[in-house]
C-alpha cells in the first residue's frame, strides 16, 4: 500500500476554520475603518460592518459588545496603540530638534495622513459634538498623548538651545494645524489646491516645518507684535 503524500505546509498550517476565526476581529476592525471613514460614525450601522467583514451580525456581537467598543477598538488599534512606539523612536533620535521635529512631521503622513486612518481624524472633528463619550475617549487616547509627543520635542529644543523659549501650550498647535489642514482638505477637495496646482503633502509639509521653524520674515527682520500677549 502507497503512503500518502502530504505537503510540509499543508502539516504546518491551522485547520482552515480556526485561521477564519483568528482573522475575523481584523477583519472586522479593517471593515468598521472603512465604513467610519466612508460614512461618519452616526450614520455606520454595526449590520453594514458585519456584512463587508463577510461575517453575521451576530459574530460582530462576539467580539464588540456594541458600536461604540467597535469604535474604541479601531481607535486603539491604528492610532493610539503605537503611542509607545513613536515615544521609543523619539527616545532614540539622535539629530537635531529642528530634523526631529520635520521628521516627526513626515512620519505622521506616511503612516497615518496617507492612509485610511486618517479620516478618522476628520470624523471626530465633524461629529465629536453629537457623541461626548467618544469625544472624550478619543481626546484621552489620540489628541492628548499626540500633543505632549509634540511638546517633547519642541521641550527638547528649548532644552539643547536650539528653539526660542515659547509658550508650548501654544506651540503644538502650530505644528498640529498644518497636519490637520492636510486632513480635511484630503477629504474634502482632493489632491488640487485652489490654484489647481496639485498638493503634495510632503512638500507641504516640509515647507510648514521651515516656516515653523524660521517664520517668514528675513532673518535680520525681528518685528514687534502689535497686541503680543494679550488675550
Amino acid at each position: 500500500m502507497k503512503t500518502a503524500q502530504f505537503p510540509l505546509s499543508s502539516i504546518n498550517a491551522p485547520p482552515k476554520r480556526t485561521r477564519r476565526k483568528e482573522a475575523r476581529p481584523g477583519e472586522l476592525l479593517d471593515a468598521a475603518l472603512e465604513l467610519f471613514v466612508e460614512k461618519g460614525f452616526a450614520a455606520t450601522r454595526v449590520e453594514q460592518v458585519a456584512l463587508r467583514a463577510g461575517v453575521s451580525k451576530a459574530t460582530l456581537f462576539l467580539y464588540f459588545s456594541s458600536k461604540e467598543e467597535l469604535f474604541k477598538a479601531v481607535v486603539r488599534t491604528h492610532l493610539s496603540g503605537h503611542f509607545p512606539q513613536w515615544n521609543a523612536e523619539l527616545e532614540a533620535f539622535s539629530g537635531s530638534s529642528a530634523d526631529m521635529l520635520h521628521d516627526c512631521m513626515q512620519a505622521w503622513w506616511d503612516r497615518i495622513g496617507a492612509t485610511p486612518v486618517s479620516g478618522i481624524s476628520k470624523l471626530m472633528m465633524g461629529e465629536a459634538s453629537n457623541f461626548p463619550e467618544l469625544a472624550a475617549f478619543y481626546r484621552r487616547e489620540v489628541i492628548e498623548p499626540g500633543q505632549e509627543l509634540i511638546r517633547r520635542i519642541l521641550q527638547r529644543g528649548v532644552a539643547r538651545g536650539e528653539f526660542a523659549n515659547i509658550d508650548l501650550n501654544y506651540a503644538v498647535y502650530a505644528v498640529l494645524a498644518p497636519l490637520l489642514f492636510l486632513v480635511t482638505w484630503k477629504y474634502s477637495y482632493g489632491s488640487k489646491l485652489d490654484n489647481g496646482l496639485p498638493l503634495q503633502p510632503k512638500t507641504f509639509i516640509t515647507q510648514q516645518a521651515q516656516i515653523i521653524l524660521h517664520g517668514l520674515c528675513s532673518t535680520h527682520i525681528k518685528p514687534a507684535l502689535a497686541g503680543k500677549g494679550k488675550t
